[in-house]
């Protein structure tokens, strides 16, 4: 990178006293996005529960959305890594409980309420989300295609799409049903998605 080069706030990955400060401070805006949401999210008291100085956080991140886009990267960077056990159904039951177990968590699940609920008007949350999803669809989607290679699923599967219908009956349950996120919603919603995917319906 050239020295005229643009760095967006939030997106370089130091070391030593900077890491331990973005750790800080990444931690304290999950808490807050998850104790009272978006709108209310404030880089000054972020910056005090963080005991950093508002100077470094501004001077960082910018703004809320530039802070909150950081804090999507750490969580899928810091995300589990996909699990593979030779067999499709396990494969996406592990996933579905990864996800089960991250929306049903009491910090998680507001965390990604409030995220979700302001990707709906902040253009820039918005992409973050995009991305947080991306990068998470990518490392399971493998698990899909092994599946293809095995027989197991119809050539031309499409795998992300398999991956994305494993959550997506979890993300309603959290954000318009009501209905519990418990070990049976995560099992019949990997259940669910295996089964259209044998039938075709990804293709």
């Amino acid at each position: 990178m050239t020295s005229g080069d643009a760095v967006e706030p939030g997106t370089v990955r130091p070391g030593g006293r900077t890491a331990r400060v973005r750790a800080a401070v990444l931690q304290a805006a999950g808490d807050m996005l998850a104790e009272s949401g978006f709108h209310r999210l404030d880089l000054a008291e972020v910056a005090r529960r963080a005991d950093v100085g508002k100077t470094t956080v501004y001077r960082r991140w910018g703004t809320v959305a530039g802070l909150v886009a950081d804090l999507l990267s750490d969580m899928a960077e810091q995300s589990s890594p996909r699990t593979e056990t030779g067999s499709l159904v396990e494969d996406l039951r592990a996933n579905a409980g990864l996800v089960q177990r991250t929306l049903a968590d009491p910090r998680q699940g507001p965390l990604f309420k409030a995220v979700i609920a302001a990707a709906t008007s902040d253009e820039r949350t918005a992409e973050a989300l995009h991305r947080f999803y991306e990068v998470r669809v990518a490392e399971w989607a493998p698990c899909v295609q092994q599946a293809v290679d095995r027989g197991e699923l119809p050539e031309g599967t499409d795998a992300a799409e398999v991956v994305r219908a494993v959550s997506a009956p979890l993300y309603y349950r959290l954000l318009t049903s009501g209905a519990p996120l418990d070990e049976a919603a995560a099992e019949r919603a990997a259940h669910a998605a295996v089964a259209a995917a044998r039938a075709g319906a990804f293709g």
